[in-house]
């Protein structure tokens, strides 16, 4: 009998040390969490995401002005349908690379849609355009050292441009309704849930057949970082208020529309059912 109680007691003595140690754990781990945590939330949630941003925007416009670059130097070889196909691809590609890490915008035109529609916080959307300028500048940069100068300078670098008889407001006009489709194409393929998981290329498709519409007569931009890198490393700077003005505009259109007239009466319904 008195086996039994003291070993019921040492028992009960093992379970209280088990438990006291487990407790001990538990602590120790959330003291690290919340130790680790700022650090970590802080990359989360800014350095990862600008630095895909960066990264994305220096990519999309490497590759879509050095296309341009490129035909000069090949005196038209690649035509209007290889740009096209160079700034649609190669931004399907970067968004479906860094969607994941920083939703792909890649265009400053794209986060002011984001921000009045208020799936961005407002200091977020700053940085992000702040870092897609510098990667479209860097990208600008890497340009103007590659080719030959009389190239680069031949072709501005890549920089868009109006048309000949395409004046300033009708400029701003033909990127504000190019960059509602482009909106319309982001909030209805990576927004919406109910959008097929077809990475950025339903995106870069909409920025394809833009630039083969739009390409003469604007340069198909839709994207104020696009025009403004070049332009920024090369001194280019003519008609560049309509690279800001017309893509700003189509975009918070389209963005207000998709929002309140598209998703949220869905949502409202739902709640309601």
């Amino acid at each position: 009998m008195d086996n039994d109680v003291t070993n019921k007691q040492t028992s009960e003595q093992r379970d209280r040390t088990l438990e006291t140690q487990d407790t001990d754990q538990v602590t120790a781990i959330n003291l690290q969490s919340q130790t680790a945590s700022p650090s970590e939330k802080m990359s989360k949630d800014y350095v990862k995401p600008l630095i895909a941003e960066l990264i994305g925007t220096f990519a999309f416009v490497f590759i879509g002005a050095g296309s341009i670059v490129t035909n000069t130097l090949t005196h038209g070889a690649i035509g209007l349908l290889g740009i096209a196909l160079a700034l649609g691809l190669s931004l399907a590609i970067v968004i479906t690379i860094f969607a994941a890490t920083s939703g792909g915008h890649i265009n400053p035109a794209v986060t002011i849609g984001f921000l009045v529609t208020r799936r961005i916080a407002p200091l977020l959307g700053i940085l992000y355009i702040v870092a897609q300028l510098v990667g479209a500048t860097l990208a600008g940069l890497l340009l103007r050292a590659i080719y030959p100068q009389a190239v680069w300078q031949a072709a501005q670098l890549g920089t868009t441009n109006l048309g000949p008889g395409v004046s300033f407001g009708i400029g701003v006009l033909i990127e504000a309704v190019l960059t509602f489709f482009l909106l319309l194409a982001v909030f209805g393929t990576a927004v919406d849930p109910r959008a097929p998981k077809i990475g950025g290329f339903g995106i870069g498709l909409t920025v394809l057949v833009d630039v083969l519409v739009g390409g003469p007569l604007t340069g198909a931009s839709m994207n104020p970082a696009r025009t403004f890198g070049p332009a920024l490393a090369g001194g280019f700077w003519q008609n560049d208020l309509v690279y800001w003005i017309g893509p700003i505009a189509g975009a918070v259109i389209a963005a207000l529309i998709y929002e309140y007239a598209i998703l949220r009466p869905r949502h409202a319904s739902h709640k309601m059912a």
